[in-house]
C-alpha cells in the first residue's frame, strides 16, 4: 500500500517554494495540498484541514516558523527546511521528525520523507509487533526498541535511556517521554523511571535491574507491587 502524506510548504522565497514543490511533486509518497509565502496565511489556510506534513522555513516574516509552531493546536508532523545549521537545536526541541539544510539533494529529502512515512504508521498503531519508537539525539532521529530500554533517568532537561546496548540522551522532561511508552514503564523516583520486566529484584527503597541498584521512593512501593503483578 502506498502511503500519502498531506503535506504544505510555508517559505517566504518564491525560488524555495519552487524547489521544495518539485521535490514534493516528485516523491511518491506525498500529496501536495498548499504553498504559503508566510504563517499567518499557512495558518488560516490549514486550520480546518487534516495535514500530515509541514516543510516548514524559520526565517520568515510578521512570524517566524517557531512562532507558527508554538500557535498550532494540533501539530502534524513537521521538517524544517532552514539555510542556517543554527536554528537545528532548537528545532529539534519541537520533535520535529527532519532538518534539512538548504540547499537540499533529492537523496537527503527523500530520506527525511521515508522517515516521516515511517512515523505515520507507527502514530496510527502499524507495525506494532516491532514495538519501537523514535527519539531525537544528537540531531539525529534514533529508532529505539521498547523492551530493550531498562529505565530512563532524568538530567535537568534530559532523560538518559538505558537498553542493554547503549545510552541515548533525548531533550525532553520525563513526564512527557513517559507518554510515548507503554504501560510497562512505571516511575519509582523522581528521577527514574523502569521497565518492571527488566526488575530482578527489589525493596522499599530500590529496585536492582541486572547489576545496577536504582533508587526508589517508599511512597512507590505499593505502585509497583501492583504493576508487577499484572504483568504476570
Amino acid at each position: 500500500m502506498n502511503t500519502i502524506l498531506k503535506t504544505v510548504i510555508i517559505d517566504d522565497s518564491g525560488m524555495q517554494l519552487k524547489v521544495i514543490s518539485k521535490l514534493v511533486e516528485k516523491n511518491p509518497h506525498l500529496s501536495l495540498e498548499s504553498a504559503y509565502a508566510n504563517g499567518v496565511a499557512a495558518r488560516e489556510g490549514i486550520q480546518n484541514n487534516n495535514i500530515d506534513l509541514i516543510l516548514l522555513d524559520i526565517e520568515m516574516p510578521v512570524i517566524n516558523g517557531f512562532d507558527f509552531l508554538d500557535a498550532l493546536e494540533r501539530r502534524p508532523q513537521i521538517i524544517i527546511i532552514s539555510g542556517k545549521p543554527d536554528y537545528a537545536l532548537r528545532a529539534f526541541e519541537y520533535d520535529v521528525t527532519d532538518y534539512l539544510q538548504k540547499p537540499i539533494t533529492p537523496e537527503r529529502f527523500d530520506t527525511a520523507i521515508h522517515r516521516a512515512v515511517t512515523n505515520y504508521h507507527y502514530q496510527r498503531g502499524e507495525n506494532q509487533s516491532q514495538d519501537y519508537i523514535f527519539v531525537n539525539s544528537n540531531l539525529q532521529k534514533k529508532k529505539v526498541i521498547v523492551d530493550q530500554i531498562k529505565w530512563i533517568e532524568a538530567l535537568g532537561d534530559y532523560v538518559k535511556i538505558v537498553t542493554a546496548e547503549q545510552k541515548i540522551l533525548v531533550l525532553s522532561t520525563m513526564k512527557a517521554f513517559l507518554k510515548k511508552l507503554p504501560s510497562q514503564f512505571l516511575r519509582i523516583h523522581k528521577s527514574y523511571s523502569v521497565n518492571v520486566e527488566k526488575i530482578e529484584k527489589f525493596s522499599s527503597t530500590y529496585v536492582e535491574i541486572g547489576e545496577q541498584r536504582i533508587p526508589m521512593s517508599r511512597l512507590r512501593k505499593a505502585e509497583l507491587e501492583k504493576a508487577l503483578t499484572d504483568s504476570i
